[in-house]
């Protein structure tokens, strides 16, 4: 098993807070974050993306209204302008996303978590 398992929560997710309960059915010790209060970095950010093999746009909660407010979807915007924007507004981050030193992957379906936690 992983050393470390993070998950980045927003506690009020129904599928953030069903991925948490899955990590305590399955009694894995995982470090919470709480994104929202505490935003990633921008090399926790990269990491993330590197270990998602994704592109900063695809980590972006289209439906969210400053995702449609910042015009997000226009392509034009760099890499790096992205991971801005999701670092001053996490909202904008996809979740919940389960990280381990090797993986991540994004909790939606819940599908996801238990494919990873079956690899554990």
């Amino acid at each position: 098993m992983p050393s470390k398992v993070t998950l980045y929560h927003n506690p009020r997710c129904s599928k953030s807070r069903a991925t948490l309960e899955l990590f305590k059915s399955y009694e894995i010790d995982v470090t919470v974050v709480e994104y929202l209060k505490e935003p990633p970095s921008r090399e926790t950010l990269q990491s993330i993306l590197a270990l998602l093999n994704m592109q900063p746009a695809q980590l972006l909660r289209q439906g969210e209204s400053l995702y449609k407010e910042l015009n997000l979807g226009a392509g034009d915007h760099s890499h790096a302008e992205i991971i801005n924007a999701m670092i001053e507004n996490p909202i904008l981050i996809e979740r919940p996303i389960i990280t381990t030193a090797d993986t991540a992957v994004i909790g939606r379906p819940l599908d996801n978590v238990i494919e990873l936690l079956d690899e554990l």
